[in-house]
């Protein structure tokens, strides 16, 4: 049985992500994703980098909130940077 690759987003990875506006319209963001933030105690959406497709709000940072997002297209993926947070400490001294 061969293991399916799990699929997340990446930092680095350009995104067009389709969410809820305002009164029955759509807001389209399309640049690259920087990550995660969290909004208030509950909330958490992306961090995006708008792309020169917003015109002079190229390379601002927008937050989407997760519950408001429709869809997600991947238009370019970036593999993952797993992070090794091993510090090579060889022993605890409590």
């Amino acid at each position: 049985m061969i293991a399916e690759k799990k699929m997340e987003l990446t930092e680095g990875s350009t995104y067009k992500i389709t969410s809820l506006g305002a009164r029955d319209s759509v807001l389209e963001t399309e640049g690259m994703f920087k990550g995660f933030i969290s909004i208030g105690v509950d909330e958490t959406g992306l961090l995006m980098e708008l792309n020169k497709s917003h015109g002079k709000m190229a390379e601002k940072i927008r937050i989407i909130p997760l519950h408001v997002i429709l869809l997600i297209d991947i238009l370019d993926a970036k593999e993952n940077q797993t992070k090794d947070d091993y510090k090579g400490i060889s022993h605890y001294v409590g």
